[in-house]
């Protein structure tokens, strides 16, 4: 899905196109782009990389190097702003199709920013996803497909279940034995 790009609007749908080129180009998808604080904005970037494998530090440096200058030639913003970049994390955000589609059978919480079906929070199972709903299995009822353009945010609960899904994909193939610490090369968020 190569148009699988998180649902944004206005400037952060504006800076997601200037800055998804650049980061295709470099082997990186755009997992989040959220922009906080009015005086001086601090734009966040999520990315995974395109191949599937663990995004590290060095990769979100190197993110951070070429969004910036893709932002200053851009110029989104009339005075300063800062620029943070990071994994999205083992309890990540369900922004795209894909993401809702590779972690079917794990918890996730989603939040609706209009009610569905007279709630705005369902908690539970992924079952999966199209582009324009996502569908859970919620821990106190029956299956909904939730409407992805009213979801306001999503994200994986991090469980035990979760952490080991991702230690076996974070171990390299034919290699066991690999030590624990490798198991997680997360870039650490603030």
């Amino acid at each position: 899905m190569e148009d699988d790009l998180p649902l944004n609007e206005g400037l952060e749908a504006r800076i997601t196109a200037a800055i998804q080129p650049t980061l295709a180009g470099m082997g990186y998808e755009i997992v989040r782009v959220q922009i906080q604080g009015k005086q001086t904005p601090t734009v966040q970037i999520m990315a995974d990389r395109a191949d599937g494998s663990l995004i590290g530090v060095g990769d979100c440096e190197a993110i951070s190097h070429a969004v910036g200058a893709v932002l200053d030639v851009d110029d989104p913003f009339t005075g300063e702003w800062h620029l943070e970049v990071s994994s999205a994390g083992i309890d990540r955000p369900l922004t795209r199709t894909k993401d809702w589609n590779r972690f079917a059978g794990h918890l996730a919480i989603a939040e609706m920013s209009i009610p569905f079906e007279g709630r705005r929070r369902f908690r539970g199972i992924i079952l999966g996803a199209d582009a324009e709903t996502a569908r859970l299995k919620p821990e106190d009822g029956p299956e909904v497909a939730l409407p992805r353009a009213d979801i306001r945010r999503a994200k994986l609960v991090l469980t035990d279940e979760l952490i080991a899904a991702t230690a076996v994909s974070a171990t390299p193939e034919g290699d066991d034995d690999a030590p624990e610490e490798d198991a997680s090369p997360y870039a650490k968020r603030n």
